[in-house]
């Protein structure tokens, strides 16, 4: 690490969705920054992403501030036109990160923020934590797993089903990942298996051709558990009893599930409807694995050739930064029920997970913190 300080006025940790966002809002405001990323490109996570991916929001909802979606580009953009448009974002906004730059340490001292990276130490007055609020993939560790003969991946690593053309594929997981990633595998010839551990709630992407997250807007001003029991009816209508293909379902609804453990509910694609076709089989938790064989904890067993496991990320972004443990609990609820919203002049953006889709939250949060900084500058 280089002795080397740099000073800045703001200083924008992560160079994705949320740090595009915040450098493009604050040079709207002609407020100085400095961006650092630790990978080599922007937005590395959507450029690594499986290739089948699509936003799981409409392009309406899903543009950063002051530049929409081309309108040649469909409803719901693939995962290369999203790269695409967030680097011609990046462009137009003339943004030019610090790259192979990872932040190590975030500590106040004095007036200023002093953040130690792997290139340089910089100097701040603000921070904006642009990193999101999910970091490094979970370990995998499935009880007998050294002895499985196929090939055993996280999520992450996933590009195509072609790679497993022809094999019988256990994805352990129901999130929206693991979703998109079991039809994947069926349309590019695998026999694909998921693996459920935990209750879920599963929403239709779309309402009568109307994205389910515009309508969430209409209800927005409503208690969780209120817009959840108004929307029950209509969502088993149009999803069906979950139950009868081997699912169970939280005692809460979606909204709620959001509000209790900032997890989204699954946006259904597509894969209830392999499920009730029988292209794609359910299967309890795992329990152990034996050889080729996956043993399931109500004592079935089945033969795999691979397995993709769909098990999340750690929230480590708690990690680097020295502040009272508070001010990571305060990123459970929006910016506008936040306690510490800016305050010392730290602020993190994209980290609370929205009922309204998260690119429009980040897009929010994005120009609110601009806002707040210019107002701070000025006083």
């Amino acid at each position: 690490m280089s002795t080397m300080v740099k000073e800045t006025q703001v200083l924008i940790i992560g160079a994705s969705i949320s740090g595009l966002a915040s450098a493009a809002s604050l040079k709207k405001r002609g407020i100085a920054y400095s961006i650092i990323e630790k990978q080599q490109q922007v937005v590395p996570a959507w450029r690594n992403h499986y290739e089948r991916l699509h936003l799981h929001t409409s392009k309406k909802l899903s543009g950063l501030p002051y530049r929409s979606f081309d309108r040649s580009i469909p409803l719901y953009p693939s995962r290369q036109q999203v790269v695409d448009y967030l680097t011609g974002y990046q462009k137009e906004f003339e943004i030019h990160p610090d790259f192979n730059t990872e932040a190590l340490s975030v500590r106040k001292q004095g007036d200023d923020w002093i953040t130690e990276t792997s290139s340089h130490t910089y100097q701040s007055k603000y921070v904006v934590v642009a990193t999101g609020p999910f970091g490094k993939p979970k370990p995998i560790h499935f009880k007998g797993m050294e002895t499985f003969p196929g090939k055993i991946l996280h999520s992450y690593g996933y590009k195509t089903g072609k790679d497993f053309k022809g094999q019988k594929v256990l994805v352990v997981g129901f999130g929206n990942s693991a979703c998109e990633i079991a039809i994947d595998l069926f349309e590019q010839g695998a026999t694909p298996s998921m693996s459920v551990r935990s209750a879920v709630n599963v929403v239709p992407r779309d309402i009568f051709g109307i994205p389910i997250l515009q309508l969430a807007l209409l209800m927005n001003f409503l208690p969780p558990r209120l817009a959840d029991k108004m929307n029950a009816p209509l969502i088993r209508l149009l999803v069906g009893d979950i139950t009868r293909l081997g699912l169970r379902k939280p005692p809460y609804g979606p909204l709620e599930q959001i509000e209790k453990h900032g997890a989204a509910p699954v946006l259904d694609i597509g894969t209830i409807a392999l499920i009730r076709k029988g292209h794609i089989a359910i299967r309890r938790d795992l329990d152990h694995i034996q050889h080729k064989t996956v043993h399931f904890d109500d004592g079935s067993h089945d033969n795999f050739d691979a397995i993709v496991a769909g098990i999340g990320y750690y929230r480590d972004y708690a990690d680097i930064i020295e502040v009272e443990h508070a001010r990571f609990d305060d990123l459970k609820v929006s910016l506008d029920k936040q306690k510490y919203f800016g305050k010392d002049g730290l602020y993190f953006c994209g980290f609370w997970i929205s009922p309204t889709g998260q690119i429009r939250e980040i897009a929010r949060d994005a120009q609110k913190i601009a806002r707040d900084i210019s107002r701070k500058i000025m006083s």
